[in-house]
Parts: structure tokens; sequence; C-alpha cells
């Protein structure tokens, strides 16, 4: 007697279940898919409970006839596809023909349906995969589907569901993501009755807030056309607390590690160590690019040229960075050009008047400056004098030095504070890494060389990296036995202990990592950099705003931290109830 038997219908549906419908979130995401894919602009969601007493998703597609109804229950039966040759060039949510026959092996499953321009609609139910009934009834043009008991005949699979709030927080986050990438469709979520979102038509860049709900928050807009189109909006990583980032491939959110990474690398020197990227990327490419048939849940996806994809992506998030820098530059240090005064019309004859006596000149820097900050006295060049006189770099006014750390500066009744250590790591960082590139670091010796001793494995690595270390500024030579000497160091660093400086290049150039140059760069920065509790005098406060303007990257230290932080004069006097 043969072992091997052919599973019954049942059994293999509920099987299939088992892969597709893992939470009462997997049967809200694939009922949310039919309805897109019918053509809605307005799709309805009702949950009772954690979602297994009831889901019902109510839309306003197409719909379906009688046959159809008694179809989409049947297994492997679907609208999407009709020749083998479709499957790679899949531009629906749904394909498979699981969903509904996989939901329906484990529920009440009960659909209500009416085709657009028929009189009367279909109501069928299911129950544990069995057909109860099905009759003609009146209904809304759409379709209605309602899934109660969800699990009830597997309660093994009950048991492995979390606590109500973890159940719903998921099914929110599918609705969420679904909504971003189609912002021109209404969505609400009902849960016990009461709303809990209410996302109406709207813009992409609205969608975004209103999903994130941060109406308040900086985005940073992504805008990259080519093979693949990238799309989206970034939240500034001060902003975002504990934001995802969701991910839209041709409409259909996915989970895929690979496009997570090469938004962070684009956001280089934003984030600080361990936080990810936040915002949402909406990618467009041709289906023929991507497979999506890989996962039963469709939630990951594999790209044919996975590099392509990528650097897009990186490409994209790195341009954003640098327009978002462009736009706090002009913001913060681009002097608004004056408008020369028209030549006025000579009404009257010139009369020669004796000459205004000219104002008393302002005090000076240090007299303007309020006692709570006590600057010493200073000794300024007389070509500084009228610089100083004025304060200003930019739109900025510098009134002084908080905490020996902090610069205030004040500019069109904002209070911008900026952290003089992260400013000045990010400078020294951007030289550093400029000098390397384009191989213009510069050394300078050391009046005395200082020897240092290393093992066998620094040594042998020194030896074949002697050019290399000369590219970064450093220059060593052979003493004897362990013994090295370091006759010079790059020049921003070179105050620095030298044999510090050494055992950093070499651990992390042994470390041998992708980015192991970035992290010395910074790591040498860092130390290079003015330390809290330097107290900077006025020409020095103004020498770094001027070197903060014309860097590349300024809002953020090479470890992610931000360096200004501004205040409008309205959050002051809410603050000190004036307002």
């Amino acid at each position: 007697m043969s072992k091997i038997r052919i599973l019954s219908d049942q059994l293999a549906s509920r099987i299939a279940a088992g892969e597709i419908v893992e939470r009462p979130a997997s049967a809200v995401k694939e009922l949310l898919e039919n309805s897109l894919d019918a053509g809605a602009n307005r799709i309805d969601i009702q949950v009772e409970g954690d979602g297994t007493r009831l889901i019902r998703v109510i839309d306003n597609g197409t719909g379906m006839d009688h046959d159809d109804v008694l179809l989409c229950l049947e297994r492997h039966a679907t609208s999407k596809l009709r020749e083998e040759s479709e499957l790679e060039t899949v531009s629906t949510l749904g394909f498979r023909g699981e969903a509904l026959p996989s939901i329906a092996s484990v529920s009440r499953l009960v659909i209500l349906s009416r085709l657009r321009g028929a009189a009367i609609g279909t109501r069928a139910e299911v129950q544990d995969g069995i057909l109860r009934d099905v009759h003609e009834t009146g209904c809304a043009y759409g379709t209605i589907i309602e899934v109660r008991n969800l699990f009830s005949n597997v309660p093994a699979r009950r048991k492995f569901l979390k606590s109500k709030r973890t159940e719903l927080a998921h099914i929110e986050e599918v609705i969420r993501s679904q909504s971003l990438a189609y912002a021109e469709i209404s969505f609400s979520l009902l849960i016990d009755g009461r709303t809990v979102l209410d996302l109406p038509a709207t813009s992409p860049e609205q969608r975004m807030r209103d999903a994130y709900r941060c109406l308040g928050t900086t985005l940073l807009d992504l805008q990259a056309e080519g093979e693949v189109i990238v799309k989206g909006w970034l939240i500034l990583p001060e902003e975002s607390r504990t934001a995802p980032l969701r991910i839209c491939v041709n409409r259909r959110p996915v989970q895929d590690r690979l496009l997570r990474h090469a938004a962070a690398e684009g956001m280089q020197g934003l984030l600080m160590k361990g936080q990810q990227p936040a915002g949402v990327l909406l990618l467009e490419l041709a289906p023929e690019l991507a497979d999506i048939n890989v996962h039963p849940a469709k939630r990951e996806i594999r790209f044919r040229q996975a590099n392509v994809v990528c650097g897009a992506v990186a490409q994209a998030a790195q341009d954003t960075v640098q327009r978002h820098q462009e736009r706090l530059r002009a913001r913060f240090f681009t002097t608004p050009k004056k408008e020369e005064p028209r030549p006025q019309k000579k009404l009257v004859q010139q009369v020669d008047l004796p000459l205004i006596q000219a104002a008393e000149p302002e005090p000076k820097f240090q007299e303007q400056i309020s006692p709570l900050f006590s600057p010493p006295p200073l000794s300024i060049p007389e070509e500084q004098t009228s610089r100083l006189v004025k304060q200003e770099y930019g739109k900025l006014r510098l009134i002084g030095q908080f905490a020996h750390l902090y610069l205030l500066c004040e500019m069109e009744e904002q209070l911008v504070i900026i952290d003089q250590h992260a400013a000045h790591e990010r400078i020294l960082y951007q030289q550093l890494k400029q000098n390397y590139e384009q191989h213009l670091a510069s050394s300078q010796s050391l009046l005395f060389p200082v020897t240092v001793e290393l093992g066998p494995e620094q040594a042998s690595f020194l030896e074949r990296k002697e050019e290399m270390l000369a590219t970064l500024g450093i220059v060593v030579d052979f003493f004897g036995g362990s013994t090295w000497l370091i006759k010079a160091l790059p020049a921003l660093v070179a105050h620095l202990p030298a044999q510090e400086v050494l055992a950093d290049v070499l651990n992390a150039l042994l470390a041998n990592l992708p980015d192991c140059i970035d992290k010395l760069f910074a790591s040498l920065a860092c130390k290079s950099a003015i330390k809290a509790g330097n107290r900077l005098q006025p020409q020095e406060m103004l020498a770094l705003l001027e070197e903060m303007g014309s860097s590349k990257l300024f809002s953020h230290c090479p470890h992610g931290r931000p360096v200004l932080k501004n205040f409008s004069r309205q959050e002051i006097e809410k603050w000190f109830k004036r307002i």
C-alpha cells in the first residue's frame, strides 16, 4: 500500500493559510491589496477585538458578478494572470489566487459584491473553507468582505498571537505603509467603533505627513530620474525619534535590508551610530527588473540588478542631503543682496550745505557682550576692527559664548545655538577627507622625531602601507629592532600626541572595513576639534562661522550629532507665557 497520499483541498488550503495569514494584519493586507487592484478610490477597514473577532474591508471598486464571487473562493483562481509569461511582469499587488481561499479556510468569511452597472449583488458565506450559502442580494457598488472568528479552527495559531495592542499596531502599520503609495485614495480604520486612521485623498507629501503624524517636521525630498526612479522623503535624524523607513517598490510595500543600507549610506554623516534612516522610499522600475514571487506573503523582493537599484537610492539620498545643506547655508550664512537706491530726479537747484558731523563709532565688540559671558580684554588688529564692530557673518549676529561650549547668535528674531566642538569637528573631518581624496594632505615635520614600539604585525603592515601613510601625511622611518621614528604628521592634527595618531591610523587600516578611512578621519577630527570648556575670542567665533559657511556639510558632526539649533521668537515667548 502506498504511503504517499494527495492532500485534500481543505487541508491544502489550511496549510497555505499558515504561510499567508500569519496574524490578523496579514488578512487585512491581502484584502486591502484586492481592493486596490479593483480600482477603489476609498477603502474603509473596520476591526473588532484584536482582529480575530472581526475584520471588515469595504471598497467602491469594480465589484464582482455572481460567477466571479464563486471563482474567487477557489484556490489559484485569479484575474491578474492569464499566461505564464505574465508572471515576469506582474504589475498588480495580488496575483497568486491564494489569499481568499486561505483566509476562508481558517475563519467565517462573507463576501458581498455588486458589479458596477449591475442591478443586484451577490452574497456568499464560507465557514472553515466550506461554502455554506450563496444568493443574490441588494448591496452598494463595490465589495464588502467580512472575516469573523479568524483562526477559530486553528487554536494553536491563536496561542502564538501577541497582545491586542501589538496585533492592532500591526494592522495599523499595514494600512499606513500601503497608503503611502496611494495618496490619491482615501483610507480609514475603525477599531471597536473608534476612528484610529482617517487619511483622505491628498498629495504624496501630505500623505507622508499624515501617515507619520509629522506635520511640523522637516522633510528632505528625494528626487532621482533614470532606469530607477526614486521619490519620497527622509526625516532629519534629530526629528525622527523612532520613526521607521517604509519602502514601496512599484507601489508595493516591501522589506529590504539592502535598500535600507543604501539609504543609510547616502545619509552618511547625519546618522549617529546605530541610528537608521526614517521616511519613505518610493521606487519605480520596470516590472521585469524585480522579482516579487519569492515569498508567499509578498513582503520580500529580489532585483535583477541590485547594485544599480541600491546605487540609485544611495545617490538620491546623498543629493538630498546636499540640497538640504545648500538651503541651510542660504538660510544662515548668505547675506541678502541689498537693492541699490534708484537715482532721484533733480527737482530743485543743488545747494551746498554744511557737512553733518559723523556719528560716534559703535562701542567695541567686548563692550556690547552681556557681562554674563565676561570676555577677556582683547587686542584686536586694526584690520579686524570694522569686522568685529559688526559682530556678524552672513545672517548671523554673534551674541557670545555660553558655558564655553555653545555660540549664541541672533538671526531675524531667532536664537541660533551652535555647538563649537561639533561644528569644528565637521570642518576638520571635511578637510582631512578632501585632502586625502585629492592627494593634497600636507605634513608637518616634528621638531624632534618621536619613537614608537610596534609589534610584528603592525610593523609588517606599516612597511607595506608606507606610501599610503605618506598620502595621509604621516612620515615614519625604521630605527631598529621594533622601534620606529615618527617624523611628520598631518598638519591638521600635528598638535596631537604622535604615538596616538599613528596608533589610530594603524588600527583603522588593520580593521580593513569599507568605511575605515571615514572612521579614522572622524576620530582624528574629534580629538583635534575645539573642546568643551575652550574659551574663544570673538574673532575665533567669527572664523568658525566662516568655516561653517564654506563647508560642504556643516549641519551635523561626522558622528551624526546636530551642530546647530534655532528657536523662533514665538517659541521663546510661548515658553515665557507671553503668547
